[in-house]
């Protein structure tokens, strides 16, 4: 296949991504005006936000398993057409129930869009050429959360809440004729019975984990149900794995390329920084609103500073990990980026406005190195045949971590506010400093994980090369 067609359906894929991921923030800046609406208070109005992620990460793993016995086209365009049809039907909602059922639908569509993409892309790539599209795919999950805010917020101002389903549907139907010209109805021959027992667990721990993680963050304090429903959720999870090493070559739970370094540390370090990357887009526009004074659409625009040094590293990441390989671009470069949060934790209304955003610039362009790294690195050992089932569980895993990220920057602000004897309804600055300091602490997992790689690992994709060592010819 050419390297320009390649390109295509990489952008085209990315697109889907970035629509998918937009539209799970979004409505965090346009709850006020669609509460008015639909005659609900503004915070009932996370109940679709909350919706809309926990199907994308309990139906990623039932979607791969689709595509194998489908096709990547087929299944490809009939994500396309539910998230573009969903979107449709959430603009013409007229009520909170009518508009989570939609949204439960928009996730659906939307679901099937992540893992089967991605396997598109990994298809028609070579090794050589994996870094240039994996970070293609890694920008929408750094960026929606960044545009999102200010987008929701212009879309409401000027036009309506309306406006922000609809603009999906030129898009959609984009999408949908690309897909027709470029994607092709690839399928394994591979076919098995679904994995029903670990998907049933799987789904009961990821959606328990999420609800119960949000309700322990919110105001109130009762911490006895959301703590009764993450002990359930634990104990659901373990049987999953239970079930998963019933039948390890088929099941949902990749063991088998659990088994590589390189594709267990994405799964597990990368876990928690995925988290904590997730977390500061969600804390910062608060602090700066509530602590600076600022307004939405003023904290809105330094978030664009991430976009900006995101965009910075996209054109670098090749050539660094040429020279440097993944094993220490993971560590040093995973260092500073906990450190750039760290900084982020000191920053003050009278700090200035060009300082922060080259805080926020430096902080923008690690992170996109880290997680670019991260994504790459996972597939540089899958072999052909296991690529589809290792794509699934990444996915969802990714999913799912990117999902809590919400949850946690709520859960370490409350705690926060308490720490300092006061309510978390009304954060104060040392409250946001507190809570970032933990996010901070979180992004180092992939930093300890990566200690125990190879200094060789990914080397066939990377194309870096250990020196050789010197013969001593006395």
């Amino acid at each position: 296949m050419g390297e320009h067609r390649q390109r295509n359906i990489a952008l085209l894929v990315a697109g889907t991504f970035f629509m998918e991921n937009l539209d799970g923030t979004i409505l965090t800046t346009a709850a006020p005006s669609i509460g008015r609406s639909l005659g609900v208070p503004s915070v009932s109005i996370g109940i679709t936000i909350t919706a809309y992620l926990l199907t994308l990460a309990v139906l990623i793993p039932l979607s791969g398993w689709i595509t194998r016995r489908l096709g990547s086209r087929r299944v490809f365009l009939a994500a396309i057409a539910i998230f573009t049809i969903a979107s449709a039907l959430c603009a013409l909602s007229a009520s909170l129930p009518e508009l989570t059922i939609m949204r439960v639908l928009q996730g659906v569509g939307g679901a099937m869009m992540v893992p089967v993409g991605r396997l598109a892309v990994l298809r028609v790539t070579d090794r050589a050429d994996l870094i240039r599209a994996v970070a293609l795919l890694t920008w929408p999950a750094l960026v929606a959360p960044i545009v999102a805010p200010l987008a929701g917020g212009f879309i409401t101002t000027y036009f309506s809440w309306h406006w922000i389903f609809l603009i999906n549907l030129p898009l959609g139907a984009t999408a949908f004729v690309c897909t027709m010209r470029w994607i092709e109805n690839t399928r394994t021959h591979e076919q098995h019975p679904f994995d029903w027992l670990t998907f049933l667990f799987g789904a009961l721990a990821s959606t328990g984990a999420v609800y119960g993680m949000e309700k322990l963050g919110g105001e109130g304090d009762h911490w006895q149900l959301p703590a009764i429903i993450l002990t359930a959720s634990a104990l659901c999870g373990v049987l999953a794995i239970v079930a998963a090493r019933r039948r390890p070559t088929t099941s949902l739970i990749d063991l088998e390329s659990l088994g590589l370094k390189t594709y267990s540390l994405s799964i597990y370090g990368a876990s928690a920084f995925r988290i904590a990357v997730s977390v500061l887009p969600f804390l910062l526009p608060l602090m700066f609103q509530i602590a600076f004074g600022l307004t939405a659409f003023q904290s809105g625009l330094y978030l664009f500073a991430l976009f900006g040094g995101d965009l910075l590293m996209k054109v670098l990441v090749i050539q660094t990990l040429r020279r440097w390989g993944f094993r220490t671009v993971l560590i040093v470069n995973g260092i500073c980026c906990a450190c750039t949060m760290l900084v982020c934790a000191t920053i003050s209304p009278s700090t200035p406005s060009i300082i922060i955003g080259l805080i926020l610039f430096v902080h923008g362009a690690t992170r996109s190195l880290e997680f670019s790294c991260l994504t790459t690195l996972a597939y540089t050992e899958i072999p052909p045949h296991r690529m589809s089932r290792a794509n699934g569980f990444l996915s969802a895993i990714m999913q799912f971590s990117l999902g809590m990220g919400i949850a946690v920057g709520a859960i370490a602000l409350r705690l926060a506010a308490h720490a300092h004897g006061h309510s978390s309804a009304l954060p104060q600055l040392a409250d946001f400093h507190t809570a970032i300091f933990v996010v901070a602490v979180l992004a180092l997992g992939p930093v300890v994980d990566a200690l125990g790689l190879p200094h060789n690992a990914g080397a066939s994709t990377s194309g870096h090369r250990q020196p050789e060592p010197e013969v001593n010819l006395a």
